[in-house]
């Protein structure tokens, strides 16, 4: 009975999401973008403190992560994806004009 060949994995990385820490490293950018908008709206706009700043930036970025997280959260693994589309062909058939092949109603000159 041959035997299959199993390989082993040089690199255990391979096939894992990138983190910084343990945090996932496709989120840095737009947390960033996040806290630096909360500094610019709050802090600089508004004129508020420190800790409502970095709340503000918190609650930002903490919802960020939870709608856009990989692996899904339990709120967004409720909505199907959409269907894939293709083509096909079928004979178009006018609703507002009339066709030869329907029967014509005749009209009653006055």
């Amino acid at each position: 009975m041959p035997s299959t060949p199993s390989f082993k994995k040089v690199n255990q990385a391979l096939g894992k999401q990138p983190n910084i820490g343990p945090f996932p490293a496709d989120q840095l950018l737009p947390w960033v973008a996040i806290a630096g908008a909360s500094y610019y709206l709050i802090k600089v706009g508004l004129g508020q403190n420190w800790v409502v700043t970095g709340s503000v930036a918190l609650w930002g970025i903490s919802t960020w992560w939870i709608l856009t997280a990989k692996g899904g959260w339990w709120y967004l693994r409720k909505f199907i994806p959409v269907p894939k589309w293709s083509r096909g062909f079928a004979k178009f058939t006018p609703l507002l004009v009339s066709s030869p092949s329907l029967p014509q109603k005749k009209r009653r000159s006055p």
